[in-house]
């Protein structure tokens, strides 16, 4: 059956709009791919105020290689386990994690936890490289603080934090790692996130965690929620299956991406206290 001349221009106008659109999408995505990437929240007075309330937080100043000035909060446990380098996902800020530095401080834990350049209140814009900067920044400024050893700091990455964790670990003498919610690359993301663009191909960050962590041999402790709906479990999978013994890796039940933490509950908080612990010993 012959199609009509109508129907004909009908499929070819929906040819040439699904091009269009997967254009003008594909464009976009290159012209404004920090902003896909990072969610920064700014400095409120207020808001860090009634963060702090309880945590006592002490803040710190110091610079990234480039000049950029950064901001950190430095949380202290009476007799710690280990102090917990922490670095946060791509969104909010240092002040939006006070409630899970809390529970970790009272298992034991100090905790050094920076805003990338463009959080809070550290200066510069979001970056790949500068957040790779600002992290290699943060671990020379601990390891110069009065009464800090390199051999007590665990470095704990959530979600992006994770990739960047993972990238100060492949050029600093890291001791051991937590990596949480986190992912294999920023390409696997995105195809995830957009499986119907090239994503993976157009994109210039690239948090290629699953290529450099092969190269530590550090201890390991992942932490994935089984019910993420931003980064899927098989992701954190994907990169554990890439890691270097040791390594273990822990599945929160019921957990989504940001609540891991509040549903693992005790649980959650047992498995880093007794990781801190392991590592202490060895």
């Amino acid at each position: 059956m012959q199609k009509s001349p109508k129907s004909i221009r009908f499929a070819r106008s929906l040819l040439i709009a699904g091009i269009v659109a997967f254009t003008f999408w594909s464009v976009i995505i290159m012209i404004f791919e920090e902003r896909f990437v990072f969610f920064p929240s700014g400095y409120s007075e207020d808001f860090y105020r009634s963060a702090a309330v309880g945590l006592d937080p002490a803040d710190h100043w110091f610079q990234a290689e480039d000049g950029t000035r950064l901001h950190a909060w430095f949380v202290e446990a009476k007799s710690p386990v280990g102090v917990l380098l922490y670095f946060h996902g791509n969104a909010g800020n240092l002040a939006h994690r006070s409630e899970k530095i809390r529970r970790l401080r009272n298992v034991g834990f100090s905790a050094f936890i920076i805003d990338y350049r463009g959080y809070g209140r550290s200066e510069g814009s979001p970056a790949e490289d500068g957040a790779y900067q600002d992290a290699r920044a943060a671990y020379d400024y601990l390891v110069s603080l009065p009464g800090i050893d390199s051999s007590s700091i665990i470095v704990h990455g959530t979600s992006l934090g994770g990739a960047i964790a993972v990238d100060l670990a492949v050029n600093r003498p890291v001791k051991a790692m937590i990596l949480e919610s986190t992912f294999s690359s920023a390409a696997d993301v995105a195809s995830i996130a957009y499986p119907f663009l090239p994503a993976r191909f157009l994109m210039r960050t690239r948090f290629d965690s699953e290529s450099k962590l092969p190269s530590t041999q550090i201890p390991l402790l992942f932490i994935h929620g089984s019910d993420d709906s931003i980064i899927p479990i098989r992701l954190g999978r994907k990169l554990f299956e890439a890691a270097s013994e040791p390594k273990e890796f822990h599945v929160i039940p019921g957990a989504d991406h940001n609540d891991v933490f509040v549903v693992g509950g005790e649980r959650y908080t047992a498995l880093i206290r007794d990781f801190g612990l392991q590592i202490r010993q060895k």
